[in-house]
């Protein structure tokens, strides 16, 4: 990790639960780290705790919201001059099947999970490649990109699965679009992970507590792990599961 000492990493969703812990962790080792979400004062809050010679700033983003998103990213060239990495951890998710969900619950959905982290990746994506350093991108999916039998089939992830479907393959194709350039990118999908979103879900579906769940510090330990292989190393895609887990 220590080349990456310095460098610029812009987290989506960095208020809470995965992208929160990340932000601690790389202040930790040095780097400059941007967090991009709505809740600006809670970022604040919550890294007056991190240890370390890095720097975080924190920027008020709606990541739905293409506007803002360009906004973050312009204040972070001209600030900061470059992004080097980019984790996007924002995410959403709803309890209730597809068809009891409003359209407008399933479209917040869809541009949180998916729309959002699209613009992030494209902004992105664009800086590194002028910048022409070594660069990497993490998608914080989910194993339900994968396959839905992942999950017991009494709870629903409606919409949710089939925006995971899609970061996986848009993590496919920038991967292949990055090809024979200095930008790496990596899925890594996790199965449970103790967050506030798991927290707000099992409020309306409580059998969810019965599940075995990671933690977001158990993410982050895989984060620094595919940061730290060399640069000539393409991770492209990490499944995490709790060791008890029955999907």
């Amino acid at each position: 990790m220590y080349r990456w000492a310095g460098k610029v990493a812009v987290i989506a969703g960095a208020s809470s639960g995965i992208g929160l812990a990340t932000a601690k962790a790389l202040v930790n080792h040095g780097l400059i780290v941007v967090g991009l979400a709505r809740r600006k004062s809670k970022m604040e809050s919550d890294m007056k705790d991190a240890k370390g010679n890095g720097r975080f700033y924190p920027l008020e983003c709606d990541i739905s919201n293409e506007k803002q998103i360009g906004e973050a990213f312009a204040w972070v060239k001209k600030n900061l001059n470059s992004v080097h990495i980019l984790i996007n951890s924002a995410g959403i998710q709803r309890a209730g099947k597809v068809t009891d969900l409003s359209f407008s619950e399933l479209k917040q959905i869809v541009d949180i999970n998916f729309i959002g982290l699209l613009y992030c990746s494209k902004v992105a994506t664009t800086i590194m490649k002028e910048g022409g350093e070594e660069s990497h991108i993490i998608m914080i999916n989910s194993v339900v990109g994968h396959r839905l039998s992942q999950i017991p089939s009494e709870h629903s992830t409606n919409i949710y699965a089939a925006t995971k479907f899609a970061v996986r393959a848009l993590a496919n194709i920038l991967e292949k679009e990055s090809y024979g350039g200095n930008i790496r990118v990596t899925n890594i999908s996790p199965g449970a992970v103790k967050t506030e979103m798991t927290d707000k879900i099992a409020e309306d579906i409580p059998q969810i507590n019965q599940l075995d769940f990671l933690n977001p510090e158990d993410i982050v330990d895989a984060i620094v792990y595919i940061l730290g292989t060399p640069p000539r190393v393409q991770i492209e895609e990490l499944v995490i599961k709790p060791l008890k887990a029955p999907y």
